[in-house]
């Protein structure tokens, strides 16, 4: 193992050591601890943990490849991610948390008063977060993969089993601190490059304000080369998949279980809308650096590497030729090497940029350690969800009502080391790159769950044989034009990324027309869901609005 390898594994294992002892601190010891960190985490915590949890290896490792690789195009993962958390912090998670179940198809059992909408909602949480987590394993079998110069998928193997540590140890609770460490760690990661690489080429340590001049010299090579132009929108692809991606990511923020999860760990509505702000703020600090990434990962590798002979290419181009994420052709036969020579995988532009640039072992090592902090958190939090879902709602809701605290934590540490495990092995072959797993889990989230509580919380008309309906009808037409995409079959150019916005609108339409067409819920639901609307120390009953003091307002 070369010196490089050496201190980037042990600042890993630092870290590792750091989360696990974490977990074991705050050892869940009931179930409530477990499943929502018995909601008594400070909001300003629990927007940073949010950003952790929601930091995954998408939006570290893939998202400014993606960027990098697609230019304008590559917006729509920033702008859709972005927008889908003003949705959620601002129409689902503080009445969601006002409703005060600890999982959403808790929240869709009770709200519908129907136990298979609640099977339903746990079987796609399950199949949401597992799709979900295969993208995470992926990200540590590219960092571990590196640093042992191994092909990615042997990687994959070590992330599963650090993960199933300290998530079935911790619970919530846990895995709600560790999210917070993970945050530090991967926001330090993520910006000391790029303030370096800002100095170098621009003598400016601000890159937010300077990467804009790199992109219009950026146009200019392109020009240059006879390449589309860096940042020219829908050259490489078309509107209509852009916009559908736009609103895939957007509607599959607002709607993914692992994520509304973290608005119940608080104590008040109040508490949920400010850990949605401050979960913006955690979360803008990374997403306003991916675009000044990828300008700088492409203009060092377009002015430093292309056109330089094959033969005396930089060390790090054979590490990463050897993970198999990375080649090199000579298609002009000239030894010289040409910007189309090189098929770069996106996925590892973040985690090769600091070797790239030559900003030393340190700080090619935090990147490390910072890019598994990122698929480590959100992982967390994804085998809470799957969890809870199976422990929960499944086993203690549905099959064994009368299970003791110990025997529902002890189910849900077994389901969460069987997961892993399962998905890990789909991870050694993943079948598909970073962003694109990711995208899928948000189309599956937002086609099953968006209208079902959008409109669950907002027209409390809805019954439950609507939220049947459009929960599997949502799910049934994604997945399938998923399938059919993958297979060369699309409409109007909209890729399987964005198939949300197929699976939303079937979901929209049968939860209306059903609901419609079939009788209305209880009154009793019925004034459940308006009492939803009011602030927490206010009650809807009997037609009129009650302070919990029992004055009527």
């Amino acid at each position: 193992m070369d010196q490089q390898s050496l201190v980037s594994l042990l600042l890993i294992l630092l870290t590792f050591a750091l989360y696990i002892g974490i977990s074991i601190y705050n050892r869940a010891k009931v179930t409530s601890d477990f499943y929502v960190a018995s909601r008594g985490i400070p909001p300003l915590w629990n927007g940073m943990a949010i950003g952790g949890d929601w930091m995954s290896a998408a939006s570290f490792i893939g998202m400014a490849g993606t960027v990098m690789m697609l230019g304008y195009d590559g917006l729509a993962y920033i702008m859709g991610w972005t927008g889908g958390y003003l949705l959620l912090t601002f129409l689902l998670a503080p009445q969601l948390r006002k409703y005060g179940r600890f999982t959403v198809p808790e929240f869709i059992g009770d709200r519908f008063d129907s136990n298979i909408a609640r099977l339903i909602g746990a079987i796609a949480t399950i199949i949401i977060s597992f799709t979900y987590i295969i993208g995470q394993l992926s990200g540590s079998g590219v960092v571990i993969g590196r640093l042992l110069n191994l092909p990615a998928s042997t990687g994959v193997m070590v992330g599963v089993v650090v993960i199933a540590i300290y998530a079935s140890l911790g619970g919530m609770k846990g895995v709600t601190w560790t999210q917070v460490a993970q945050y530090m760690i991967l926001i330090t990661a993520y910006i000391i490059p790029i303030v370096f690489m800002s100095l170098q080429i621009t003598g400016n340590p601000l890159p937010w304000l300077t990467y804009g001049n790199i992109v219009n010299e950026l146009g200019a090579i392109d020009a240059e080369l006879g390449l589309s132009e860096y940042f020219a929108p829908f050259d490489d692809g078309n509107r209509a998949q852009f916009l559908a991606l736009l609103f895939t990511l957007m509607v599959g923020t607002a709607a993914l279980p692992h994520v509304i999860v973290r608005f119940y760990t608080v104590t008040t509505m109040k508490a949920a809308r400010w850990s949605g702000a401050w979960a913006l703020l955690f979360i803008a600090l990374l997403y306003l650096s991916a675009p000044a990434y990828a300008a700088f990962s492409r203009f060092v590798i377009m002015t430093q590497v292309v056109g330089q002979p094959i033969d005396e290419l930089p060390g790090w181009t054979e590490s990463w030729v050897n993970t198999g994420l990375l080649e090199i052709a000579d298609s002009g036969g000239d030894g010289i090497l040409q910007w189309e020579d090189l098929v770069i995988h996106q996925d590892i532009v973040v985690m090769a940029t600091p070797e790239i640039a030559n900003l030393g072992m340190f700080v090619v090592g935090l990147v490390a350690a910072g890019a598994m902090a990122a698929a480590l958190s959100t992982a967390g939090g994804l085998l809470i969800t799957i969890s809870s879902s199976f422990a929960h709602d499944i086993y203690y809701r549905l099959m064994r009502p009368d299970a003791t605290d110990s025997n529902r934590l002890r189910a849900g540490r077994i389901a969460i080391v069987l997961s892993t495990i399962a998905a890990g092995l789909v991870a050694l072959d993943p079948p598909g790159v970073i962003t694109q797993i990711i995208a899928w889990a948000f189309g599956l989230a937002g086609g099953t769950f968006f209208p079902v509580l959008f409109l669950g919380v907002w027209w409390k008309r809805m019954n439950a044989q609507g939220a049947i309906a459009g929960m599997l009808g949502g799910l049934g037409v994604t997945l399938s034009y998923i399938f059919l995409s993958m297979n060369g079959i699309t409409l109007f150019g909209i890729q399987d990324t964005g198939a949300g916005v197929f699976g939303v609108t079937a979901n929209l339409i049968l939860v209306i027309v059903v609901s419609l067409l079939t009788p209305a819920p209880s009154q009793r639901l019925q004034d459940e869901v308006t009492d939803l609307r009011y602030p927490e120390q206010m009650t809807y009953k009997d037609g009129e609005v009650w302070m919990n003091d029992g004055t009527e307002k």
